[in-house]
């Protein structure tokens, strides 16, 4: 784990947002379309670790982002290139644009000054959406990455961010995947090589404390 004063660092609030990945109602909530990874994310304190996380975001001045995934009731502009999205297009619960399945899921707070970025399509919350730009212009260096999955969306968002300049953090225990075992080997033998690997009391004791003005 990296020392505080060099997490810290990482962590100027002025630089840094915080990206939530699929953290939705359909993914990690009680009616998830995938009740083996929501239960991950619940039982593990996942989600639990990223609503904190997004609080002391909140109270710190650290710019929030939420990257969600849905489609359209007629699946137009839908990928149906992979085993995964036509499985996805059979389950009982559909991420459809407007229902409760895509909203953020509680215990997350959503604030008035966080944005949320909708895709229609793909595997990443960063490639094909308005995050990147969204980053850039708000003077972003470094990326906090949490929520779902490790298998596939959350490595994606961290290559992709890597891939376009940003210095990744990623709190081991505010990420979750299945099976249970999967995400410290993912996080050991690949996000470590490419990201700071923190755990989440060790984000928070940057974000918490004493800060000057928060980001206008």
């Amino acid at each position: 784990m990296p020392s505080y004063e060099a997490l810290s660092e990482l962590l100027e609030p002025r630089t840094t947002v915080l990206l939530t990945v699929e953290c939705q109602e359909g993914v990690v909530g009680e009616d998830s379309a995938l009740p083996e990874l929501a239960e991950q994310a619940r039982a593990g304190g996942a989600l639990a670790n990223v609503a904190r996380l997004v609080a002391a975001a909140h109270d710190g001045g650290v710019q929030v982002v939420h990257a969600v995934a849905e489609r359209r009731p007629d699946g137009r502009g839908a990928n149906s290139n992979a085993r995964l999205f036509r499985a996805a297009a059979r389950l009982p619960v559909q991420q459809l644009a407007g229902t409760p399945a895509v909203r953020v899921a509680a215990p997350i707070e959503v604030a008035e000054e966080d944005l949320v970025v909708r895709r229609l399509h793909g595997l990443s919350p960063v490639q094909g959406t308005e995050v990147d730009p969204l980053l850039r212009n708000l003077g972003c260096r470094t990326l906090i990455v949490t929520g779902v999955s490790a298998n596939v969306a959350v490595p994606n968002a961290v290559f992709d961010a890597v891939n376009r300049g940003y210095t990744v953090v990623v709190p081991a225990d505010a990420i979750a995947g299945v099976p249970s075992e999967y995400t410290p080997a993912m996080i050991r033998h690949t996000l470590a090589l490419v990201a700071t690997v923190a755990a989440t009391d060790e984000v928070l004791a940057c974000l918490e404390r004493p800060r000057g003005v928060r980001r206008a």
